[in-house]
C-alpha cells in the first residue's frame, strides 16, 4: 500500500468522526440536559486546549522527527476520552473529558498536514487529492449519520463516534514511518515564529475567517432543528458543504497556480462575510442549500491556502509546530472565543450570532488585505533578532 492511500485512509477515519461530531455532538449534549451556553463552554474548553497542548506536540514531533508513534497515541486517547463521555452526566467531570479532547484529538491533525505536505513534495502528489477522501467521509458521516439517528431511536451520535475513533487507531497504524527533518539546536521554535510579525498577521486573519465558523459547528444544527428541518435534513445541509469543498480540493494545483496564496485567503474571507450574514436570515430550502455550496470559499480555500502559506514561510525543521501553531492560534483561539460568545447569543438572538461571525470574518479580510501588501512569498529568518520577514 503506497503512502498516499495510507494518509488517506487516516484522513478518511479522522473525518468520519469530525462528520458526526460537527453536526450532532451539540444536539447530543443538548439531549443529555445541557443548556446552550453550556455547550458553547464545554466545546471552547476542548477548542482553548488545543491551543497550547499543540504547538508542545508539534514541537516535540519536530525534535524526535518521527509522528507515527506519537499519532498513535493520540488516537488512543481520543477514543478514550470520548468513552468518557458515555460514563458520566456531571458537567464538571465533562469540562475535565473535554480537556482531555483537547489534549488527544486537535493535534492530529495539524501533525497529519504536516507529514502530508512532506509527502506531496517529495512525491509530487497533489496535497488536495490527498486531504480530499476526508472530505469524502464526512459527507457519508453526515449523511448516513443522519439517516441512522432518525431511523434507529436507540442509536446515538455518541456510538457512531465510538466506532469512528476505533477506526482512526487502526489507521495510524498504517501511517508511513516517515523521518522528517529534525528541528536543528534552537530551543523554543515557537517563540521564534510568534516573534515573527507577518506570521502574526497571518495567524490573527485567518484566525479571524476560520473562527468565524464558530457558530456553524456549535449553534447550526440547533438553529436548523428549530426551523423544523430533520435529522436527515439536516445531514444533508452539511453535506451539501463539503461536497463543494471536496470539487475545491480536487482542483487544488490549478487554484493555487492560477490564483496564488494570498487572492485565495482575500476569496474565502469576502465570501465568510456574505455566507453568516446570510445564514442568520435564510430559513428555506433554497437559500440553506446557497449558502453551505459557499463552504468551498469560506472554508477550503482558507485552509487551503493557509497550509500552503504555512508551508512556504516555515523554516527547516519548524513545519510541524508552524502547522500546529496556524491550528491552535489561528484556529483555536479564535474559535475557542467565538464559539463562547455564540452560546450566550445564540440563547437569546439565533441571528444575532451568525451577525457576530460576519463581523469576524470581515475584520479578517481587512488583515488579509494587509497581509497580501506586506508578505513577500518567501520563508522566514528565524535567526534575526526579532523574527523579521526577509526583503
Amino acid at each position: 500500500m503506497n503512502t498516499p492511500i495510507r494518509l488517506s485512509i487516516f484522513y478518511g477515519t479522522a473525518f468520519f468522526v469530525i462528520g458526526v461530531y460537527t453536526p450532532f455532538w451539540p444536539a447530543w449534549l443538548s439531549e443529555n440536559g445541557l443548556e446552550p451556553r453550556e455547550i458553547g463552554i464545554l466545546l471552547a474548553v476542548t477548542t482553548w486546549t488545543r491551543v497550547a497542548a499543540g504547538p508542545l506536540v508539534a514541537q516535540a514531533a519536530d525534535h524526535y522527527g518521527q509522528l507515527k508513534p506519537i499519532m498513535i497515541a493520540l488516537a488512543i486517547m481520543t477514543l478514550f476520552s470520548f468513552f468518557l463521555y458515555s460514563q458520566t452526566t456531571n458537567y464538571t467531570l465533562l469540562i475535565a473529558i473535554a480537556f482531555l479532547l483537547g489534549c488527544s484529538f486537535s493535534p492530529m491533525l495539524p501533525l497529519a498536514e504536516t507529514m502530508t505536505l512532506d509527502v506531496a513534495a517529495s512525491t509530487g502528489v497533489d496535497y488536495g487529492r490527498m486531504r480530499l477522501w476526508g472530505s469524502l467521509t464526512f459527507i457519508l458521516a453526515a449523511l448516513g449519520g443522519g439517516t441512522l439517528l432518525n431511523s434507529n431511536p436507540g442509536l446515538q451520535a455518541l456510538d457512531l463516534i465510538l466506532f469512528g475513533c476505533a477506526a482512526i487507531v487502526l489507521s495510524c497504524f498504517l501511517l508511513p514511518d516517515l523521518q522528517l527533518k529534525k528541528a536543528p539546536v534552537r530551543q523554543y521554535p515557537v517563540l521564534s515564529l510568534l516573534r515573527s510579525p507577518i506570521f502574526l498577521l497571518f495567524l490573527a486573519a485567518t484566525g479571524l475567517v476560520q473562527g468565524s465558523h464558530a457558530a456553524l459547528y456549535g449553534f447550526s444544527t440547533l438553529h436548523w432543528k428549530s426551523l423544523g428541518w430533520s435529522d436527515t435534513s439536516i445531514g444533508l445541509f452539511w453535506a451539501e458543504g463539503v461536497i463543494a469543498e471536496v470539487l475545491l480540493f480536487a482542483f487544488s494545483g490549478f487554484l493555487l497556480k492560477n490564483f496564488g496564496i494570498c487572492k485565495l485567503l482575500f476569496i474565502g474571507a469576502s465570501a465568510a462575510t456574505i455566507r453568516w450574514i446570510g445564514t442568520g436570515l435564510a430559513e428555506g430550502i433554497y437559500a440553506i442549500t446557497l449558502l453551505q455550496l459557499t463552504h468551498a470559499l469560506t472554508f477550503a480555500a482558507t485552509h487551503l491556502a493557509a497550509v500552503h502559506f504555512v508551508r512556504r514561510i516555515a523554516p527547516k525543521g519548524t513545519a510541524g509546530t508552524a502547522q500546529s501553531l496556524y491550528s491552535a492560534i489561528g484556529l483555536g483561539v479564535s474559535s475557542a472565543v467565538l464559539i463562547s460568545a455564540s452560546g450566550f447569543i445564540f440563547e437569546y438572538s439565533p441571528a444575532g450570532a451568525f451577525y457576530c461571525m460576519a463581523l469576524s470574518a470581515g475584520c479578517g479580510l481587512i488583515l488579509i488585505c494587509i497581509l497580501w501588501k506586506k508578505w513577500d512569498g518567501n520563508c522566514l529568518n528565524l535567526e534575526s533578532p526579532r523574527a523579521r520577514h526577509p526583503k
